[in-house]
Parts: C-alpha cells; sequence; structure tokens
C-alpha cells in the first residue's frame, strides 16, 4: 500500500510540473502562445481551469504525504541499538565479566649476527 500510495505521489507531482509550467505567469510562460488562441477558440476560462487543477493537484499531494505515514513499513525490533548490542553481549558473555584485554606481544630484539674471530 505503501509503494502505490508513493507513485500516487510521483504522479501527481509530475503532473504538477506540467501544470505549473502551462501557467501564465507575469513573463507569459508557457501559456503565452495560448493564452490568445483560447480567448479567440471562445475558451477564455482555461487559465482558470488551470489554476484550480494547481491547486487540487497541491492537496492531493499534501492529503497522499499525511496518508502515507500510516502505511510507513515497520522497523525489524523497535530496541535501541544500544538494548540490541547488550543483549548480543549478554549472550555472547553469560558471566558478564569484562574482556580482559591481552598484553600485546613484544617482539624479541633481533640477534646481532656474531662477530667472527679476526684471523
Amino acid at each position: 500500500m505503501y509503494t502505490s500510495i508513493v507513485i500516487l505521489i510521483v504522479v501527481a507531482s509530475v503532473l504538477m510540473c506540467l501544470i505549473v509550467l502551462i501557467q501564465e505567469s507575469k513573463g507569459g510562460g508557457l501559456a503565452a502562445d495560448y493564452s490568445n488562441n483560447n480567448q479567440i477558440l471562445g475558451a477564455p476560462k482555461t487559465t482558470n481551469f488551470i489554476e484550480k487543477t494547481t491547486w487540487v493537484l497541491a492537496g492531493v499531494m499534501i492529503f497522499l504525504s499525511v496518508i502515507s505515514v500510516a502505511f510507513l513499513p515497520k522497523a525489524g525490533s523497535d530496541d535501541s541499538v544500544f538494548m540490541q548490542q547488550a543483549i548480543e553481549q549478554a549472550a555472547t558473555n553469560p558471566a558478564n565479566v569484562p574482556a580482559m584485554q591481552q598484553p600485546a606481544a613484544t617482539e624479541a630484539p633481533a640477534e646481532a649476527p656474531a662477530e667472527t674471530p679476526a684471523q
């Protein structure tokens, strides 16, 4: 269900991008080429339709985003990371004795080559 809601949000956002590009802005936008044709062909309220569509798509995206929270996939467990580590450590160290660190192994100094007596 969550995946289908996310897909609907993506579709609505792509449609929103296209509608916003078509809208007439202060500079004219992409709709500037078609606004004269709308008046000639007898459809002067096309810009109202585009504006209403923008608001509807914005509302749909907000609604779907809020609803998607209810369908979020649940995590594997509710325990914190610290609790999980404590449980794992208790399982591997049943006496709860702190691990003793091994002393660092020191290397024996390399022996100097034996000197040969001078002849």
